[in-house]
């Protein structure tokens, strides 16, 4: 078996865990085929128990330590040095060592680097890795990361709107730099991939991607589940990492603009916030009436088996939403923004209901609530079953570490 590196920016496990599905399976996929030398961080103190597990289909592996209020002070070199914040958030000396050594002792021939922020690593300016000449790299953008500090940036007040602003510019140019650097580039979504061809056309020929998947075997309607729910509610449920800005900015919005509409109609309506390192803002939440913020839980299953609804009111989105196709793959009826339905094989009002707006998502959990559709789930489910297999999409990965390019192997698909 060949050698491969795999860079990642957290720790890939567990595989519930809407951050680190993806790069969970694409571990997990490509242990089958090499002997992996795995490097990532851990920014949570929770995940250094999931270490040994991770280790167990790695050849070796490399965890460093992120603070996260350390790395944003650390990232404010890059604002005097001209780099993109971001890389220097992630910078880190014995992380580069580890994968300098590596590459040197194991003859590395193939690189799988997880995120934008990672490729500094295999890619530095400063000097030339050991079998880089030689060596293959693809690049699993995931979601353009240039784009979100350009969204971020229209709510913010200077000068917050300056310094994403400026985020946006820089990592924009660092990305096209990997692109054009790397041997393919992918992302979550064809739609994603459009957009970053029209940023990057020098290397659109080098980019392709790759569906997230669903493990429909664990997210099953048919589990038994105990009800976490209190006896009378009528719960909606919200699920994603809390500590993430699009997700506090939905949760927000919803509890601002569309609970009260619906709890004046029906005042046992609770929306629960399900999710770990819930910030300030979403905590604050729950003083307000019919919110409850339940931060991490071990499953994130019975609340959606026993909820009323899902939803997934996004402002701000890229690439393909993990807690909706979970959602609709526990057969829930799932209301969404159109951020959150971008790049999702759905169809409204037969695999989801969308909600343009807070009068049409308090109409729709309205109608839910009273008289909710027989349909929507099933097909939700089926939906998922037919598009979202992982071994499907993961198999561009493979042939692209191979040596074939997106432009070949995903001509038809990025048009």
């Amino acid at each position: 078996m060949e050698h491969l590196l795999f860079l990642a920016h957290r720790i890939p496990y567990p595989p519930n865990k809407g951050d680190k599905i993806r790069s969970w399976h694409l571990l997990r996929h490509l242990a089958q085929r090499y002997h992996v030398h795995l490097g990532s961080f851990i920014d949570d103190a929770n995940d250094w128990q999931y270490v040994d597990t991770v280790k167990q289909i790695c050849a070796t592996a490399h965890f460093a330590k992120l603070s996260p209020r350390h790395a944003r002070l650390h990232s404010l070199g890059g604002l005097l040095a001209g780099r993109p914040l971001t890389l220097d958030y992630y910078r880190n000396a014995g992380l580069q060592s580890w994968v300098t050594e590596t590459m040197r002792s194991q003859k590395i021939g193939k690189a799988l680097v997880f995120s934008s922020a990672m490729a500094q690593f295999v890619a530095p300016a400063q000097e030339r890795l050991p079998n880089d000449g030689d060596m293959r790299r693809v690049i699993d953008f995931v979601d353009i990361d240039s784009d979100k500090w350009a969204q971020y940036a229209t709510s913010k007040p200077w000068p917050m709107k300056w310094v994403y602003q400026r985020e946006a510019r820089k990592l924009l140019e660092y990305e096209r730099s990997v692109a054009a650097a790397f041997d393919a580039a992918l992302f979550v979504s064809p739609e994603e991939a459009r957009l970053f061809q029209s940023m990057a056309p020098e290397s659109a020929a080098k980019i392709g991607h790759f569906s997230n998947g669903v493990d429909a075997d664990y997210f099953s309607p048919t589990g038994e589940y105990a009800n976490p729910y209190t006896a009378g509610e009528a719960a909606l449920v919200f699920t994603g990492a809390m500590d993430y800005w699009p997700n506090i900015d939905a949760v927000q919005w919803f509890a601002r603009e569309v609970l009260p509409g619906v709890r004046a109609l029906r005042p046992d309506a609770v929306f629960y916030i399900v999710g770990s390192r819930p910030a300030p803002q979403v905590q604050a939440l729950a003083a307000q009436p019919g919110v409850r913020v339940t931060g991490t839980v071990p499953d994130v299953r019975p609340y959606l088996a026993h909820a009323q609804a899902a939803v997934a009111p996004l402002r701000i989105a890229r690439g393909i939403q993990n807690k909706v196709l979970e959602a609709m793959a526990m057969a829930m009826p799932v209301v969404v923004s159109p951020q959150a339905l971008e790049g999702i094989a759905a169809h409204p009002r037969e695999d989801v209901l969308l909600a343009e707006d807070a009068e049409r998502y308090i109409a729709i959990l309205l109608q839910q609530l009273t008289q909710p559709g027989p349909t929507l789930g099933p097909r939700a489910r089926a939906n998922v079953l037919a598009n979202y297999a992982w071994s499907a999409h993961l198999a561009v990965v493979d042939t692209l570490l191979d040596g074939s390019t997106p432009s070949s192997t995903q001509r038809k698909a990025v048009r």
